[in-house]
C-alpha cells in the first residue's frame, strides 16, 4: 500500500505509523465518558477517517481516508491544516 504525504509525495506504508480513526481527535469532556471513547468503537467496513504519523519521514501528523475493504487510499492531508 502507498499512501501520498503532502510534504513527501507518494511513499510506501512501511515509512508511516498508522494513529487511528480521526473521529478520536474529539476526546469527551472532563466528567464525560472516558471508558467508552477509549474502548467502545465501531470497526466499519468501507471508508474510514484515519490519522497517520509520517514517522520515517518528515514527522507530520496526517488525516485522510482510507477504504478499509479495499485498502484504497486517498491522499492525506496535514491534521492541523495546512503549513
Amino acid at each position: 500500500m502507498r499512501l501520498t504525504c503532502p510534504l513527501c509525495g507518494a511513499r510506501d506504508r512501511r515509512e508511516f505509523t498508522w494513529v487511528g480513526a480521526a473521529a478520536l481527535r474529539a476526546r469527551p469532556a472532563p466528567g464525560g465518558d472516558f471508558v467508552a471513547w477509549a474502548h467502545e468503537r465501531e470497526n466499519p467496513a468501507g471508508p474510514l477517517d484515519e490519522l497517520w504519523l509520517h514517522s520515517a519521514g518528515c514527522g507530520a501528523l496526517l488525516c485522510g481516508t482510507r477504504d478499509t475493504v479495499t485498502h484504497a487510499a486517498a491522499p492525506l492531508t496535514l491534521a492541523g491544516g495546512e503549513r
